[in-house]
């Protein structure tokens, strides 16, 4: 008889649990969202399950114990019960989800970003992935006090931002609070997160297996970038096995500089002191592309910055070949070989290149290859 008492005991305390926390919230839409729990009171977070399904899936995961990709102090166990807000900044925002407490702290693993251009942080209540840069997500999150533009992955025009560069913040958005609004203005430094609770409203969010859609995130993240490594090794292999076979037949000139007209034009030959409007490509002598001014030849190797390409960089450059003009030997040496309307292959030997020294983003005693397409003669 005792025994059945404490069973129908422990029935009824889940039962009423449940009860309490569909009670607590009768009016939430179909969703999922984030309870979590302080001492200084509780905030509802909805979270983006859909617009950024790998980010909230890390989440939800973490909260529920449910990870599988986290070092195995931490599996089994609800991550986020019992960690601090270990970083509360005056009029900004507040973190937390270190499990070191001092902001280097991580589950075992990073993974990439995810970024979707309607989630901004344009209110109070954000809810983001803190980090220390591009593709290092982890556990710790960040709640704003106030719109935070500058975090944002997009630009004012709707651009990506060059998120690779560790100067530039871009961070995921991946919810953000509902209720409890004035608990975020509460929080100190250190104060404890004594739970974060996960709910689900609807089929959607009932459906949505944390676990495993973390798990196909990493899978598919690697097909994704062996899948890239393999494109990128076939464009160097054609474009090294093109520049092999104009080599063989370019014209080598007393300097050590070598060059093949590829497509020849009808204009005017150019002089020593032309001024000309051309097109560019500069490779290093293994293959790999350093820059070009041609938006249809960056598509062609997969090598489109998306920067240049929005502040519309990508066309021809005046270029001044006279003795005195501030361009390398070679290249100038190339220019005037050619007419108007040629297209040709430039092979620079570092010596009338960038020499010993290099530069420019050019290593040391670097050869370097360029194409080069002569559009008009301006002088």
């Amino acid at each position: 008889m005792n025994n059945y008492f404490k069973l129908f005991s422990l029935i009824l305390i889940v039962a009423l649990s449940l009860l309490s926390c569909k009670a607590q919230y009768p009016d939430l839409e179909d969703g999922i969202y984030a309870e979590f729990v302080t001492k200084k009171g509780i905030m509802v977070a909805k979270l983006e399950h859909e617009k950024t399904p790998a980010t909230v899936a890390n989440f939800v995961s973490l909260a529920e114990g449910t990870n599988t990709m986290v070092d195995d102090q931490y599996k089994d166990k609800k991550f986020y019960n019992g960690l601090k807000f270990h970083r509360v900044i005056s009029d900004f925002m507040i973190q937390g989800g270190d499990p070191k407490g001092d902001g280097s702290g991580n589950p075992g693993y990073r993974f990439d970003d995810e970024f979707d251009i309607s989630l901004k942080h344009d209110k109070k209540g954000t809810l983001a992935m803190a980090n220390s840069g591009y593709g290092t997500n982890g556990s710790q999150f960040y709640i704003t006090h106030k719109e935070t533009p500058w975090l944002d992955a997009y630009d004012d025009n709707g651009n990506l931002k060059n998120c690779e560069n560790r100067r530039i913040s871009c961070h995921t958005v991946f919810g953000e609070v509902i209720m409890g609004m004035e608990v975020i203005d509460s929080i100190k430094q250190n104060d404890i997160i004594e739970a974060v609770n996960i709910i689900r409203k609807g089929k959607s969010a009932k459906n949505f297996d944390a676990p495993t859609v973390f798990k196909d995130h990493f899978i598919e993240a690697k097909r994704i970038k062996e899948e890239k490594e393999a494109k990128a090794e076939a464009i160097i292999k054609a474009t090294l096995e093109k520049f092999e076979t104009q080599r063989a037949e370019a014209t080598t000139l007393p300097s050590g500089l070598q060059y093949m007209v590829t497509e020849k034009g009808n204009g005017k030959k150019l002089s020593e002191m032309s001024k000309v409007l051309a097109h560019y490509a500069v490779y290093f002598e293994n293959g790999k592309l350093l820059q070009t001014s041609k938006l249809e030849t960056a598509e062609a190797l997969d090598a489109v910055d998306e920067k240049q390409k929005a502040a519309g960089k990508y066309e021809p450059i005046t270029c001044d070949i006279g003795p005195d003009a501030r361009m390398i030997p070679g290249f100038k040496e190339g220019l005037r070989q050619l007419s108007v309307g040629d297209k040709a292959t430039l092979f620079i030997p570092y010596h009338l290149a960038y020499g010993e020294a290099g530069g420019n983003g050019i290593p040391p005693k670097s050869n370097i290859i360029f194409e080069v397409e002569i559009i008009e003669l301006l002088n």
